[in-house]
């Protein structure tokens, strides 16, 4: 009895030495923190560039004193944090320039200050974006009313990863330091709903430092609510619907991320796995950057950050162009990324439970969708895949991606009409453009009846078209069954490539 009650001291010890080592602080280093106050980190969603505030650095613009610019540093490969970089002039546009939120491809940051032709006239915020190795000049965010409602001495934002909502922290009150929550939503022509108040999760308290995780639904904010352990600690609570007002009961994150001090900036990369804050314990100056391991209860839900290249599907060139994603098979907007970046990368983030189709688009090309089904959840994943363009010239050809079909069955399923409606569309809009439409098959089963099968499935999308006012005389349908594959059938990878239907421009 003696020797088990041992082994049950010796595994309690351990679990209790684990969960310490689990929510060790770590400070990210002199090379990042400085003799200066480090204020306000944002990680980017890969997790590798740490964006934050340097107060009264002698190499801030604007004096060496009473100043505040943004910085960021990146992680170097073997896993340490290279020297802090000044962000520079297009960056920094004032004598106290704040940072609120960095876009997951890095090209789009959401500063303080309501701009206009690069003046700072007024509260609120504006959007900045990254055109090649440039920054564009702030563009006010157009929230209605936000300049009558916002009276209170300061106030911060988050913008969610599908760029459409943001989360905002300020005071109806004239000079007051008392903030709460509000949620605002994009609208048409880049304006923004009037911000509405999170009553479930405010209180007579101040809530300030929102931070939405990546999973669109974890949120972090920074409160002096009875029961902290200090001046102002750490809390999340989840949304539970799409109302944006019933969420679980927030949670203080407790110790050792929140001590008898003031905690606030909480924020996390998309794999949810560390926390990034800032600290005034053992610092190199007044406060630091430091992050911490999070508790899986503290975690968001998982994500996969999708990557990679926007190209010319012909040339491989890069191209400039937006991108969406859409919910199947609704083909409701789920989010959008701007591809700005000079070396051709897109990354955007997509939370597990849906069915996503995603696709760029740039004038004078037609988009080759992609399909990614999220509706089983798993782990946080990084995926790279190219996002394919064709441009509109005669002879091209286009696969139809996000088309579906029951097994061996030629009518079309609902989470194929997203896909179709954008051919609709390009088609209207290239009225003299007329195309053939091939089914293809792999070399399973029968040939007659796969023959027959590709001819129907053609067949269904040509009749959709006409079903939206395509003239028939736009569209020829074919089926040319196993004899032109694109891949080997020998393998499941190879065969589900030959299973297609794509669409030829006979002329434009």
């Amino acid at each position: 009895m003696m020797k088990d009650n041992f082994f049950v001291f010796i595994f309690l010890c351990f679990c209790f030495f684990v969960n310490a080592q689990q929510l060790e602080i770590e400070n990210l280093g002199d090379k990042v923190n400085s003799k200066y106050a480090e204020l306000s980190p944002i990680i980017s969603a890969d997790g590798k560039t740490v964006y934050f505030i340097r107060s009264n650095h002698p190499q801030n613009f604007k004096g060496d004193t009473l100043t505040q610019d943004i910085w960021y540093a990146q992680l170097s490969d073997d896993g340490t944090w290279n020297e802090a970089i000044h962000a520079g002039s297009d960056l920094n546009r004032s004598q106290y320039n704040t940072l609120f939120n960095v876009s997951t491809d890095g090209n789009r940051m959401m500063i303080g200050g309501a701009y206009s032709e690069g003046v700072n006239w007024g509260v609120g915020f504006s959007f900045i974006e990254r055109n090649g190795d440039k920054w564009s000049d702030p563009k006010y965010i157009n929230i209605k009313q936000f300049d009558k409602l916002c009276r209170g001495e300061y106030s911060s934002a988050c913008l969610l990863s599908n760029n459409k909502i943001l989360v905002l922290s300020f005071s109806e009150n004239e000079d007051s330091k008392i903030n709460n929550l509000y949620v605002s939503f994009r609208e048409v022509n880049e304006k923004w709903s009037k911000p509405t108040a999170i009553s479930s999760i405010n209180t007579e308290y101040d809530e300030t430092t929102p931070f939405m995780a990546s999973d669109g639904i974890t949120l972090y904010f920074a409160s002096d609510r009875p029961g902290g352990f200090g001046l102002k600690d750490i809390y999340m609570c989840k949304r539970l619907d799409d109302t944006w007002q019933k969420w679980s009961t927030p949670i203080n994150l407790g110790q050792p991320i929140n001590t008898e001090r003031a905690e606030g900036y909480y924020t996390i990369p998309a794999s949810g796995n560390v926390a990034y804050m800032i600290s005034n314990q053992n610092t190199f100056g007044k406060t630091d950057i430091v992050r911490i391991k999070t508790k899986e209860i503290n975690k968001p839900k998982p994500v996969v950050l999708l990557s990679g290249k926007v190209m010319n599907a012909n040339t491989q060139e890069l191209i400039e162009a937006e991108i969406s994603y859409e919910v199947l098979p609704s083909g409701k907007e789920a989010g959008t990324s701007n591809y700005l970046t000079k070396n051709g990368d897109y990354k955007i983030i997509l939370p597990y439970g849906k069915n996503y189709g995603i696709s760029a688009k740039a004038k004078g090309f037609i988009p080759i969708s992609i399909n990614v089904d999220l509706t089983k959840e798993e782990e946080y994943k990084e995926i790279r895949r190219p996002l394919l363009l064709v441009p509109i010239e005669a002879g091209q050809i286009v696969r139809l991606n996000n088309i579906f079909f029951d097994s061996g069955k030629s009518t079309l399923k609902t989470e194929s009409f997203p896909e179709l409606d954008r051919l609709v569309k390009i088609m209207k809009e290239n009225p003299s453009m007329n195309i053939q439409i091939a089914g293809h098959s792999d070399d399973v089963g029968d040939e007659e009846i796969n023959l027959k099968l590709s001819i129907e499935r053609a067949l269904s999308v040509e009749n959709y078209l006409q079903s939206q006012s395509i003239k028939t005389t736009r569209v020829v349908s074919t089926g040319v069954g196993k004899s032109k594959p694109i891949g080997s059938n020998d393998t499941d990878e190879g065969r589900q490539l030959n299973r297609r239907v794509e669409f030829k421009i006979l002329n434009n």
